[in-house]
């Protein structure tokens, strides 16, 4: 198994969410979280098996903070991955949203919807064992996730996201969002998961 590594912002600057905003969320925060995904991922080499405990042990506190850690890592990796374009969709997801929700209006109003009702994340999704596109919500980045589903866009609504630009008009910065998706990446990662199917 290889090791997940620390990516670069793929774009240089976004339209209406400020570079100021983007430096502190990608290289503080999504830094931070790989940084303690490593560091929790080698303490798990040594950890104490013996004294594994449901209430608590240090095996149980490991792996508890592993998901969160690694979640934190992956869902912004997808999150800064779908950035950088001009937010027109197309392509064969394109087909599989319309096909989904009747058309892309009606999927972006609900999927914006999901981002104001979510505390944490709303996460477009391939679903393995339906075959089909999903959005799913989360409060943190341990909770909510669904297994067999592979996140193929993510929106981060935590404050940090857009408190800077847009105050507590998270609205506005969803929009913005929108406007400065890379569908062309999107593309890439729909038809890799699409192959993904459980019957």
């Amino acid at each position: 198994m290889k090791q997940y590594t620390y990516k670069e912002i793929p774009f240089k600057s976004l339209s209406g969410i400020s570079d100021k905003t983007n430096a502190i969320h990608h290289d503080k925060l999504y830094a931070g979280y790989v940084k303690k995904k490593d560091e929790i991922q080698d303490k798990l080499k040594n950890a104490e098996l013996s004294s594994a405990n449901q209430t608590y042990s240090e095996l149980r506190s490991l792996k508890d903070a592993e998901t969160f850690a690694v979640n934190g890592a992956y869902l912004h990796d997808v999150f800064f991955d779908s950035l950088g374009d001009d937010g027109k969709p197309h392509g064969d997801v394109l087909k599989e949203i319309e096909k989904q929700w009747g058309s892309f209006d009606q999927f972006k109003a609900y999927f914006k919807a999901c981002g104001l009702a979510a505390r944490g994340w709303a996460i477009l999704s391939w679903d393995t064992f339906e075959g089909g596109l999903h959005i799913f919500t989360g409060d943190q980045h341990n909770q909510g996730g669904v297994w067999g589903a592979l996140p193929l866009l993510t929106l981060d609504v935590y404050e940090h996201a857009y408190f800077l630009d847009f105050g507590s008009d998270r609205g506005s910065y969803i929009d913005a969002w929108f406007e400065n998706l890379h569908w062309g990446r999107i593309e890439k990662r729909f038809k890799l998961f699409r192959k993904v199917v459980q019957d």
